[in-house]
This record gives C-alpha cells, sequence and structure tokens, in this order.
C-alpha cells in the first residue's frame, strides 16, 4: 500500500502528507492562541486583584496605623492564595515595601515604573522585577479626600503563565496525535479499498489492462451481460447485442425494459446463477450462464450467452435425461437416510412418485424384512410382502402393506424374479398374468386409469431381495424401453440401501440379544438398599453401558455403573467381561479403589491382546469408565471410588441435591499404575443415591454443566420413592433420539436398626469362647431365632476359637440379622469374628489321622456362604445362615455332617 509505483500508494502518501501539514498548522496555532489567552488572563487578573485589594475596607486605617505591614501582611497573604497570583505588594510613596509574598523583602525600597500609579492612573505592564520577569499591575490607594497615599502591585510571573501554557500542550499534542492517527487510518482505509480495486496497479498498468479487456470483450465470439445492482443493464458485448436483438441504448435500462422473453428476463433479475441453461430467445436457443459477482465485488451479476441452436432438436431429451439425472440424485440423496429396511422401501417409493410413475409398490422377502439372509433361487420366489406404497389415494385399490402376496408364474413380478431382469407391461389390460392374479382387483386398477407397470427386482450383492412395482395412470405416457434402464438404475441404488439396512438389522439384533444377556435380568436380594433402575439403549445402536446391585458380606451391598465407548458387538462384549471381572472383584472383598486398580489393568491387558492380535495393524482400543460405590447399612458409611466416570448425586431426606466431586482419576486402561483415590462419607437413613452414566447428562442440544443442573433440578423436591424418582429424571432428561446408552440405578438407604446388631469383645483366651456363645445363644432367644441357636453356637464356637487360637487381638463378634426389603424370604443370620491378624483360613480336608482341621468344613457345611474380607486392622470371618426353612441343617443332621469326615474303614 506504500508502494509509490501503485495508484492508491500515491494516493495514501499525498492524503498522509496534507493532513500531517494540517495537523502540524492547527497544532502551531494553538499553541499561540493558548499563549496569548493566558497572557491576556494574567493581566486582567492582575489588574483586578489589585484593584480589589486598593478598595477593600480597612485598608486606609490599616495605612494610617502604627504598624501598616502587621496590618495588611495577613489580608495580603490571604488575598493573594485566593487570586492566584503570585504576590500581593503594597508599597507607600515613598518606595517603602509594606507588604510582599517575600518576607526579606518588607521594608526594602521597590524598583520599578510605579510613578504612573503615584499620580493616580492604574497601569499593567511586564518588567524584571524581584521575582523575576513578571506581569504587573499596579492601582493607587487614595484617602477619603481623593489623594494617592499608597500603591498596591500584583505581578505574575511570566514562568508561571509559561507553566500553565505548558500544562495544556499534553492535551493540545495529544488531540493533534489522534487527529492524526484517525486521519492516517482513514486514509489507509480508503487507500486500502482503492488498491483492492485497483489490484495495486498503476495509472499507466490500468489503461493498458481496460484496452486489452475491451479488446477481448468485443472481438469474443460469446455474448457477455454484466447486470449491476437495481437490475440494469451495465455492459453488453457485440455478441450479446446480435443474440438478443438488443437496442443500441440497452446499457444503463433496465433488464425488464430490453424486451426479452419472460423466462430470460426472470433469470436475469433473479439472485440465482445457472450453468447451460437453455433459453429460447427469437428463433436462437441460447445456454445461458450465469455467475454472481458478491462477494468478490459489487453486487450484480455475470452472464455468458452461446448460440446451440442445433441442440433444438433434442432439446426435449436433453430436458427428459436431465431430469432423471436430477431424480437419482436426488434419490441417492434420500434413499437410505436410515438403517430400517421399511423405511428404505418407502423411501424408494416416495422419491420416484411423481417424477417417475405415478404409483410405486415395494415388496419384500419375508427374511429381508428380519434382517435375514434368503437361501432361496430367484425362480423359486412367489410370496413376498408388500412393505411400501406412494401415490395412492385409497387404500383399498391394491393389496395393502404388510399382506403376503402370492405371485402367480405369469405375474410380471414372479417373471421378473424369474429372470432377474426388469419387465415391461406397456398395456395392463393385455397382460393375462397380471389379470389372472386377482380380476375382481385388476378391473378396479383398470377403472382407476392405471394403464402401464413396470417391474423391476431389487437384488444386492447377488441377493434378491424382492421387487419394486412402478406403475403410471390416467394421462401419463405408458413405460417405453428408455425407461427399463432408469428404472433398473434406480431400483439398483435402492436395494444396496435396502440390503445395507437388512445387515444392520441383523447385526444390531445380535448386539441387542448379546447386550441383554450380559447386562442384570433383575436385582438380587438384599437387606441394604431399595434400588429402581432404568436401562435406555441408544437410537444409534447398542452401546456397552452397564449396571450392577452387588450384595456383599455382612449386609454391605455395592452400586456399580460403568460406560464402554462406542457402539455396536465390540463394546457390548467389552462390557460383559468388564461386568463379569467386577462381579469376581466384589466377590474377593477388595476396597472399592483396589477394585478398580485391578480392573483398570484388566482393561489395559484387554488392549494389549487386541494390538497384538491385530493382522492390519488397526486395533480397536477399550475406552471405558466405571463407578464402584459400597454401602454399608450398620455405619451408614458410603466409600466411593471413579475411574474417569461423573461422580453421583446424593438426594438426602430433606430433598436437597449434592453432586459428589470425587477425586479425579483416569479412565480404565490409562491409570499407568497410577493410585485410585476413594471418597467416604456417612449418608442419613432415606437418602437416595443416584449413579448414572454420561448420555443422561451429556447431549447434543446442553453442555455438561446444562446437564447436571437438569439433573439436580429434577432430583430436587419431596421424598420419592426410587422407582419413582427413575421415572421423573427420564421424563426430565431424556431426548427424544439420544445418541448414548443411559443406565440409571437409585437405591434409597436403609439402616440396621440396634435391635438388628450385636457386639461382643473376645479376650484371647480360650475359657472366652463358653460366655461369649452363650451370650449369642441369649441374643438369639431374645430375637426369636430359638431353632437355629444350635446351628448358631456350632458356627461361632469354630470361628471364635480359630480366632482366639491363631489370630491376634483385638478380637471382636457380631451378630447381624437382616430384614429382606420386599419379598416373603424371612432373612439371614450373618455371624462375623474379626481378629487383628491378616492370615486367611483355607478349607480343606483332613486327613484320618488329623486331630483338627475339620473346623472350617463344618462351618461351610452349616452356613448358605461364608468367607474372610480384610480391614486396615486385620480380617473378618463371616458366615451368613438364612432363616427361611429347609435352608439350614437341623441339628439332628449335624453328627452325620461329622462322620463324613472319617473313612468307614477307618473307623
Amino acid at each position: 500500500m506504500l508502494s509509490v509505483h501503485s495508484l492508491a500508494g500515491q494516493v495514501f502518501l499525498l492524503q498522509l502528507a496534507v493532513v500531517v501539514l494540517i495537523v502540524a498548522a492547527t497544532l502551531v496555532a494553538l499553541v499561540v492562541q493558548a499563549r496569548r489567552d493566558i497572557m491576556a488572563d494574567a493581566r486582567h487578573r492582575t489588574l483586578t486583584t489589585a484593584q480589589a485589594f486598593a478598595n477593600s475596607p480597612g485598608i486606609v486605617s490599616a495605612l494610617k496605623s502604627a504598624h501598616p505591614t502587621a496590618a495588611l501582611q495577613p489580608h495580603a497573604q490571604a488575598a493573594r492564595k485566593a487570586a492566584g497570583v503570585d504576590a500581593i505588594i503594597v508599597y507607600g510613596l515613598n518606595g517603602i515595601t509594606l507588604t510582599h509574598s517575600d518576607p526579606h523583602q518588607i521594608g526594602k525600597r521597590v524598583i520599578g515604573p510605579y510613578a504612573q500609579a503615584a499620580t493616580g492612573k492604574p497601569f499593567t505592564s511586564t518588567f524584571q522585577g524581584s521575582l523575576g520577569l513578571s506581569v504587573v499591575s499596579a492601582v493607587p490607594v487614595r484617602a477619603p479626600d481623593g489623594s494617592v497615599i499608597a500603591i498596591v502591585s500584583v505581578p505574575v510571573t511570566v514562568e508561571s503563565v509559561q507553566h500553565r501554557v505548558n500544562r495544556q500542550l499534553p492535551v493540545l499534542f495529544g488531540g493533534a496525535a489522534t487527529a492524526l492517527v484517525v486521519a492516517a487510518g482513514g486514509s489507509a482505509l480508503v487507500s486500502r479499498r482503492l488498491r483492492r480495486q485497483t489490484h495495486g496497479l498503476g495509472a499507466t498498468e490500468m489503461t493498458r489492462m481496460y484496452e486489452h479487456h475491451d479488446a477481448v470483450l468485443h472481438a469474443v465470439r460469446e455474448g457477455v451481460l454484466i447486470v449491476g445492482d437495481g437490475r440494469r443493464l451495465l455492459l453488453a458485448n457485440d455478441e450479446a447485442r446480435r443474440l438478443l436483438d438488443l437496442p443500441t441504448d440497452a446499457e444503463q435500462r433496465r433488464v425488464t425494459d430490453l424486451g426479452l422473453a419472460e423466462d430470460l428476463t426472470a433469470l436475469l433479475v433473479s439472485d440465482r446463477p445457472a450453468t447451460d441453461e437453455v433459453y429460447l430467445a427469437g428463433d436462437r436457443l441460447l445456454a445461458v450462464n450465469k455467475r454472481l459477482t458478491a462477494p468478490h465485488g459489487p453486487v450484480g451479476s455475470v452472464v455468458t450467452l452461446r448460440d446451440t441452436t442445433e441442440l433444438r432438436i433434442v432439446a426435449g431429451r436433453a430436458e427428459v435425461a436431465r431430469e432423471r439425472l436430477r431424480l437419482l440424485y436426488d434419490a441417492g440423496l434420500r434413499i437410505g437416510t436410515t438403517l430400517d429396511v421399511k423405511r428404505t422401501a418407502e423411501e424408494l417409493a416416495e422419491v420416484a412418485v411423481p417424477r417417475f410413475a405415478d404409483i410405486v409398490t415395494v415388496e419384500l422377502l419375508d427374511p429381508v424384512l428380519r434382517g435375514e439372509e434368503c437361501s432361496r433361487a430367484a425362480d423359486g420366489i412367489t410370496e413376498l410382502r408388500r412393505s411400501a406404497v406412494a401415490g395412492l389415494d385409497t387404500d383399498r385399490l391394491l393389496n395393502p402393506l404388510g399382506k403376503l402376496i402370492r405371485f402367480v408364474p405369469d405375474h410380471p413380478v414372479s417373471m421378473a424374479l424369474a429372470d432377474g431382469r426388469p419387465f415391461l407391461v406397456g398395456a395392463l389390460n393385455a397382460s393375462g398374468g397380471w389379470l389372472a392374479q386377482d380380476p375382481e382387483r385388476a378391473r378396479r386398477i383398470l377403472e382407476h386409469g392405471i394403464h402401464s407397470l413396470l417391474v423391476v427386482p431389487l437384488r444386492a450383492r447377488g441377493v434378491v431381495l424382492g421387487a419394486v412395482e412402478f406403475w403410471r395412470a390416467k394421462d401419463s405416457q405408458p413405460f417405453e424401453d428408455e425407461d427399463v434402464s432408469f428404472g433398473e438404475e434406480l431400483a439398483a441404488r435402492a436395494a444396496l440401501c435396502i440390503d445395507n439396512a437388512r445387515r444392520y438389522t441383523r447385526e444390531h439384533t445380535m448386539a441387542v440379544t448379546l447386550q441383554h444377556s450380559l447386562l442384570p435380568r433383575g436385582l438380587p436380594e438384599q437387606s441394604a438398599l431399595d434400588v429402581a433402575y432404568r436401562y435406555l439403549p441408544a437410537q444409534a445402536g447398542v452401546g456397552g453401558d452397564w449396571f450392577d446391585v452387588i450384595p456383599l458380606s455382612g449386609t454391605r451391598v455395592a452400586l456399580v455403573v460403568g460406560d464402554v465407548v462406542g457402539h455396536g458387538l465390540h463394546a457390548a462384549a467389552t462390557m460383559g467381561r468388564l461386568r463379569t471381572a467386577v462381579h469376581n472383584f466384589a466377590g474377593l472383598d477388595l476396597p472399592v479403589e483396589e477394585l478398580l486398580v485391578r480392573l483398570d489393568e484388566l482393561v489395559a491387558q484387554i488392549d494389549a491382546e487386541e494390538i497384538a492380535a491385530a493382522e492390519d495393524g488397526q486395533s480397536m482400543i477399550t475406552g471405558a469408565t466405571c463407578q464402584y460405590a459400597v454401602y454399608d447399612p450398620t455405619s451408614g458409611r458410603l466409600a466411593l471410588a471413579t475411574a474417569g466416570h461423573p461422580g453421583p448425586a446424593v438426594v438426602r431426606p430433606d430433598g436437597t441435591v449434592d453432586l459428589l466431586q470425587l477425586p479425579v482419576s483416569p479412565p480404565l486402561g490409562l491409570g499407568a499404575g497410577l493410585p485410585v483415590e476413594t471418597a467416604e462419607l456417612t449418608v442419613p437413613e432415606g437418602s437416595r443415591l443416584v449413579l448414572f452414566t454420561d448420555g443422561l447428562i451429556e447431549d447434543r442440544t446442553r453442555d455438561l454443566d446444562a446437564g447436571l443442573e437438569a439433573l439436580r433440578h429434577a432430583l430436587s423436591g419431596p421424598a420419592r420413592t426410587p422407582e419413582a424418582t427413575c421415572t421423573a429424571v427420564v421424563q426430565a432428561m431424556l431426548s427424544d433420539r439420544p445418541r448414548d446408552d443411559i443406565a440409571l440405578l437409585v437405591a434409597r438407604t436403609c439402616r440396621l436398626g440396634p435391635d438388628q446388631v450385636a457386639e461382643w469383645d473376645v479376650p484371647r483366651d480360650p475359657a472366652a469362647v463358653g460366655p461369649v456363645r452363650a451370650a449369642c445363644a441369649r441374643r438369639l432367644t431374645e430375637w426369636g431365632l430359638e431353632e437355629v441357636t444350635f446351628t448358631a453356637e456350632l458356627v461361632l464356637s469354630e470361628l471364635i476359637t480359630n480366632a482366639v487360637r491363631y489370630g491376634g487381638e483385638p478380637i471382636a463378634v457380631r451378630l447381624l440379622r437382616t430384614v429382606p426389603l420386599s419379598g416373603p424370604g424371612a432373612g439371614s443370620l450373618i455371624f462375623e469374628v474379626s481378629d487383628g491378624s491378616s492370615t486367611s483360613p483355607r478349607l480343606r480336608r483332613a486327613k484320618d489321622t488329623d486331630e483338627g482341621g475339620r473346623g472350617l468344613f463344618l462351618v461351610a457345611r452349616l452356613a448358605e456362604r461364608w468367607g474372610t474380607r480384610y480391614t486396615p486392622t486385620g480380617k473378618v470371618i463371616w458366615a451368613e445362615q438364612p432363616l427361611h426353612g429347609g435352608a439350614a441343617p437341623e441339628a439332628a443332621g449335624v453328627g452325620d455332617i461329622l462322620l463324613d469326615q472319617w473313612d468307614d474303614t477307618a473307623l
């Protein structure tokens, strides 16, 4: 832009020089004027101050007093400060100074041209005094009789005046700089636009370019029109004038006033582009191309015209071919928008009506609708199910949707399927096979005006899927041989989409079946949580979300939600593997953080196996998240850990909602051996724990924060059952077409009451086993469980004895009685013996010569379940005995159980 060789650069430099000169001259004028104004103000201010002080009340009496300086000096200093002058000097006619801003000058003789003031005439002058070069005004002080008794002089130094001028200079220079920047910016914008319009060319180059363009424009054998804003013709070359027979004054006239054909005029005044569109202009057939000049130029368009009169003969066929191509293009866009077989068939029928046929029907094989392969040969297919109809105004004319049609061998559909080629029936009233299919229906069809039929088989990848029937009625031309190839092309495109939908249906059915087999079929019986759940699959396909409710020892319950990234069989299979692993790890009573660490190692191992097994170098890496929580109803404690999963929500009994912020851990497979942090909290009884996958809160219409806020709003409010909570959350959060699976788990917490828990501390003394066993028996009697007292005493004796003999202190015994939240069960009785040793007992079959080793076997036979879980201070050995009838061995059978441990021959 600064180049002097371009027109824009020359204009910019000229404008910038003019602006600099104007700003400099203005700045000098402003400085001079400011100095002049300030000097005038100084003269006026000194004279006014001097007159005011000379005529002030009491000044004459002060001058005639014994000490005039003492009387006048304070007033002079105050007046000086108020007036903003440098000094107020009072001196007598003898020239002795009575007041001065500099106390050292008081009593000295004044030096200066004050004779005029002594004669009674005030004056203002500039001279060098004790304060330096100053502007001084002197006014006489008159006695009551009119005689001059003193003179008041008020000076303002030129330095003060210059200081005021200097204070205004930054403002003046700043304004000048701003004006210069604004003017330079405006000049730059003008020059930039000029440079863009001239493309950086100089005047000579622009002249030469215009001459060349003008020569080319009028020499080319193609008409060129330039239409500007307002639909006026800006330019027309010689060829355009000849082709359109334009008047000599056509330029600058409106296009609508040129007398062109109506359709061509509509194109020229419209805002749409055109490519090789054919228009009639007089006896000429013109191929018109139109392009809009905006946004690269001014508003308008450029139109080119070619004489194609020789194409008039084939214009009709070209129009038909163009329409057919457009229909094929539209078919490619409109057919196969979904992976649903029936909907794809409906799209085929809808796209062909009315542009190719008046009525279209599609018949498919039943296996295709179910997503299966058709194993029968094409010549043996006679049964098809009507899957789509378009173009009919009545449902009773043709066979209805969903009907299974059995075609006779001579029917056009049977003939087309047998030959594997389209079958054309130009006149339906002459087709014996078609008439024989259903004579009464055929009569109604002919009376309706349907007269021509084209049947095209639907084949994809060598497999017959069905057939499509194109019908023409009333004033439409019968199908001809030229229509057969187009119908075949249309059917081929649709058949491929139908086959894709069929394959998707098959894979989707398999994936759904696999997924349903891997998800929980129901909720296990437990007494700690009242649980409800929802699982909603995505519209896009089967995903890898899962949930679980896993009863643990000591009435504890584990809640699990997880999400495998992606959709399809791989995601569902991975979900099944992870869910199984979680069940296995939970059965080992691992802490929540250790369970996720083990699960992270498993996912990393799965990824390594996938990479090693990939033959093409492309493997499917498993991306998964998981949240694992364990609730203990005896203490109300909740331990949670998460691996890349959104935290849960806790709805307290009063209706307040807390969205827990758990310690951040990476998703499964990315932990790289890093530890997982655990969060622990105590939840009040009656609280609702809400665990979910990210599909519930993330959606294309809202971000994560908005989803969490919507979830908080859906959960807040009065207390609801878990089932009602699930319903409310799904209604508030679910979109019309969820793109991801949604797993929602709502659990209301329960607590074991004091009458359900009994605890005793046990000294490490074999003699302490009896008293503790007796105390347990009394507690069972209080609970009304006398029928299980004998079995309970045996189990407790063995567990306590092992803890005393092999364990470490502290040793404690706890009895838990559970009551199921629902169902007919009577609950269970849980025995727990804890000690300070981390050594776990092992079940084994004792040898014939062993005196011991049968106690744990006895516990395993008498209890329904037993196991060991480790604690930070040791371990807990537990056994669970159901309370419903027939679940526990009776006392009479205990002896048989013990005798089974010895061989009969050994005894």
